[in-house]
């Protein structure tokens, strides 16, 4: 087909290289899908350049590729470098390089495919889980020594439920066992782990919990390393065995539980001790109580002799005599101090009482004197106090009189008594 055009239609119309690319840039460095997208392949190559790593991602069917690269800021930030051969999950966004045309991936992450990946989240749990604290010893708690109720998480169908049940009647017959049933395999499996364990806790009977499963592949056991169950398991109120049948990995819920063993039959073997251990290390203790007792009363009897031959020695008797005889004469001297001290008081109380008696106005009145004393209570002293028709008040001996000042005479000097009549 042949097209005629005009050259100058030809001119307008053409793009140059660059802005070519520059369309063809656009349009996919601003496509919502192709800023950041995962994609999954196998590494072919691989080169280091100063500036980052570059390499190829292909299908496995070597159908389709997709050159790509991570800058060096971006290199210690990956889960796992990309190595030829291998098949890895990445997360970036399509980029284009104008210089040659080329769109390449620009890598911010790269995890593991597969089974990796399932690694990698197993170990991301785990850290978070151990930063937490989850897995610390010192909070892992002991078993009780001799329970008597016994809680059992596990599937009804699975072998371990039996030999959970034949090892505890063998070791510990007698005693009850709350069975909590739960699905152990598949998608359900953590949420009714969880359940089962609720359950438990609310019956509030049981005071350890045994969380079992017999022997299966990785994928099989996934449950016990959900975060969940870790979690129930961490938060249970009573101690928790785990006898999950694997012995190449510990599962999370292993490094939670305060005991784990690898199977159901040895979980339930430490769970309770065997009645023949405890009647046999009854019988050592009886025997050893017995040695004690007899080796405690041989050493009083000795203790005892050596006390009586000390006594012999020391004549205790004569001694006891003695402080008898030297405390009885500290009485006597204790009495006599007490009486000279109780007379020399007697009398001094007594030499008291005669001074007291010749103080005593009473006992001056009673000898003929009397007590004038005014209307305001005071004492009459000199009759120059006094008034003509003044009532005074004369206390006797016996008794008192009311009498009113008729005459005054004034106290003469030189005349020996000065007295009034009234």
């Amino acid at each position: 087909m042949t097209f005629n055009l005009p050259d100058s239609l030809i001119l307008d119309t053409a793009l140059s290289v660059s802005g070519l690319t520059d369309y063809i840039r656009l349009l996919l460095e601003q496509d919502e899908q192709l800023r950041q997208v995962w994609v999954t392949g196998e590494v072919s190559s691989t080169n280091h350049h100063r500036s980052g790593l570059f390499f190829t991602l292909q299908d496995t069917d070597r159908t389709a590729g997709i050159k790509c690269v991570v800058w060096n800021s971006q290199l210690p930030k990956l889960a796992q470098l990309p190595v030829a051969g291998e098949q890895i999950i990445i997360l970036g966004s399509i980029r284009v390089y104008p210089q040659r045309g080329e769109y390449q991936l620009s890598v911010w992450q790269t995890l593991p495919a597969g089974v990796g990946l399932q690694a990698l989240r197993y170990q991301q749990l785990k850290n978070r889980l151990l930063a937490e604290g989850l897995f610390d010893a010192q909070r892992k708690r002991s078993l009780p020594v001799h329970p008597q109720t016994i809680a059992v998480v596990t599937s009804p169908t699975a072998a371990a439920w039996g030999d959970i049940q034949k090892t505890l009647k063998q070791r510990y017959p007698g005693l009850h066992v709350l069975f909590s049933p739960a699905t152990v395999q598949g998608e359900q499996a953590p949420e009714s782990i969880v359940k089962a364990i609720e359950r438990v806790e609310r019956d509030g009977r049981a005071e350890v919990l045994i969380l079992s499963r017999g022997g299966g592949a990785v994928e099989e056991l996934a449950c016990f390393n959900d975060e969940r169950v870790v979690r129930s398991l961490a938060s249970c109120s009573i101690p928790v065995i785990t006898g999950i049948g694997h012995q190449r990995d510990e599962s999370l819920a292993d490094l939670v539980a305060d005991v784990c063993v690898h199977t159901p039959t040895a979980a339930a073997e430490m769970v309770v001790p065997a009645l023949s251990e405890l009647y046999t290390e009854h019988r050592q203790r009886v025997l050893a109580l017995h040695e004690a007792v007899h080796d405690f009363r041989e050493n009083a009897e000795n203790k005892l002799q050596v006390l009586r031959n000390r006594l012999r020695r020391l004549r205790l008797d004569r001694q006891v005599e003695q402080e008898v005889r030297k405390l009885s004469w500290k009485r006597q001297q204790l009495l006599q101090v007490t009486m000279g001290r109780s007379q020399q008081a007697t009398q001094h109380l007594e030499l008291l009482r005669q001074k007291l008696a010749t103080l005593d106005p009473k006992a001056v009145l009673r000898r003929g004197y009397a007590v004038v004393r005014r209307e305001n209570g005071a004492i009459a002293r000199s009759v120059t106090q006094l008034a003509v028709g003044e009532d005074l008040l004369i206390q006797l001996g016996q008794g008192e009189v009311k009498v009113k000042v008729m005459e005054m005479n004034e106290p003469q000097r030189h005349k020996g008594r000065e007295g009034f009549n009234g």
